[in-house]
């Protein structure tokens, strides 16, 4: 039982004026004994909430930071109902509004929506239903709370896919769909065609041009159906957070949305694509991924605060790739590669081709332009100790045969697709 707000409060200030006019205390006590009568007669009245019974409809998934909407059906099976009904989520499934006035007739049912902005990629999953039966006076209410379970699944927002139809424009040049040929770009033998200045002379067929009239070229297009593995250290530098244009992320959100884009791409490109997350065990596996089943599979990874095991990794890809592929590894560069990873790369590379893609702090780049005072030349200082050692490590793997992405958090997933489609062009996947 309980008095709600509005009633409760001119019940309690009628009982004061009464018993401020009348000359004794037995009339208190009658006024008392009224309210009381008034309450009780009242929790009598209002609808049982023991026997609701809730199905639930609605988005089952959703892109983090999108709206979606969850309905939610209250079967009333006693007499008429009404008050207000309470469908609690977790703070970070961001429910616009969830509390909502109710009438349910007797023997029906109603349905209420709610809308959820996911403001956390991962599964957001609802915890009671609480409905308070409002008597008729609105004096007292009855209240109880059922569990309706229903999972959203807060999807990775892939914001970069922005940058997907120029790199589509730029992949349709390079595949020879558009009139202007990539002029000796590609691997693969496509057609002939009559020479015009500005081709490269190492591409003209003399054979053929000794049987036509005209000097005649071949044209190339890139490699297809080669082999893209993405392998994303969800470990523990992968937790740290980096500030870019959508505010402050973890590494980990950063390392996805240019996974998600190199995937788009290279699905475009008919490449085959695996993804692989790995910290120091395997996190999540989807051969021949394709865009929708990969952010279903990276939803709910966390980053784990164990360090990367390296050699753990190396064996899975070596295990998984059975034929030669472009390896891209989503990592953080880091002096630990160089006694982890490094020593690992002549059994990697001798059959796969590796692209280590990782995300540089902005914060860093920012201390390392601070020459205001003592504090931040020290600071600059150190920053550029941090900047120049990644300068060691980038300029190490690639004496090894190692490509390397490493840009800021809103550069990435952009430079990691050029590095592609470059690497597709020259043939050397």
């Amino acid at each position: 039982m309980a008095l709600t707000g509005r009633a409760g409060l001119l019940a309690l200030i009628g009982v004061l004026v009464v018993g401020l006019l009348l000359p004794s205390w037995q009339g208190i006590l009658l006024v008392l004994a009224v309210l009381l009568a008034c309450v009780v007669l009242d929790l009598l009245l209002a609808a049982g909430v023991r026997r609701l019974t809730f199905t639930r409809a609605g988005a089952t998934s959703v892109r983090t930071g999108e709206v979606c909407v969850v309905e939610l059906t209250v079967h009333n099976p006693g007499r008429r109902l009404r008050g207000v009904l309470r469908d609690a989520w977790a703070p970070s499934a961001g429910v616009v509004s969830d509390r909502v006035p109710v009438e349910v007739p007797a023997g029906g049912s109603r349905t209420v929506s709610f809308e959820l902005r996911p403001v956390r990629r991962g599964d957001r999953v609802s915890d009671r239903v609480t409905v308070r039966s409002l008597g008729p006076l609105g004096i007292a209410a009855r209240q109880g709370s059922h569990v309706v379970p229903w999972t959203v699944r807060a999807l990775p927002p892939f914001h970069s896919r922005r940058h997907l139809p120029p790199l589509l424009e730029r992949l349709r040049e390079l595949d020879g769909r558009r009139a202007s040929l990539i002029r000796g770009a590609g691997t693969e033998f496509d057609s002939l065609r009559a020479y015009v200045i500005g081709d490269d002379v190492r591409s003209i067929d003399w054979r053929a041009s000794a049987r036509s009239s005209d000097v005649v070229v071949r044209t190339w297009r890139p490699e297809r159906d080669r082999q893209v593995t993405i392998v994303l250290d969800t470990a523990r530098t992968s937790a740290g957070r980096v500030h870019g244009a959508l505010g402050g992320l973890p590494r980990l959100d950063t390392s996805m949305d240019a996974a998600l884009l190199l995937s788009a791409l290279a699905s475009h490109a008919r490449d085959q694509v695996d993804f692989l997350a790995f910290s120091h065990k395997v996190r999540a596996s989807v051969p021949r991924a394709t865009l929708p089943v990969l952010v279903q599979a990276m939803a709910p990874l966390e980053a784990e605060l164990v360090e990367f095991d390296a050699r753990g990794v190396v064996v899975e890809v070596l295990r998984r790739a059975g034929r030669r592929s472009l390896v891209v590894l989503l990592t953080s560069l880091e002096p630990s590669i160089e006694h982890g990873l490094l020593p690992l790369l002549p059994a990697l590379a001798s059959r796969h081709r590796l692209l280590i893609a990782s995300v540089s702090d902005p914060a860093v780049h920012a201390m390392a332009a601070g020459r205001g005072d003592l504090e931040s030349v020290y600071a600059a200082a150190a920053a550029e100790r941090v900047l120049a050692e990644r300068r060691h490590l980038t300029a190490l793997l690639a004496r090894h045969g190692v490509d390397v992405v490493d840009a800021l958090p809103d550069d990435l997933p952009r430079a990691l697709a050029d590095r592609y489609l470059s690497l597709k062009a020259a043939g050397k996947l």
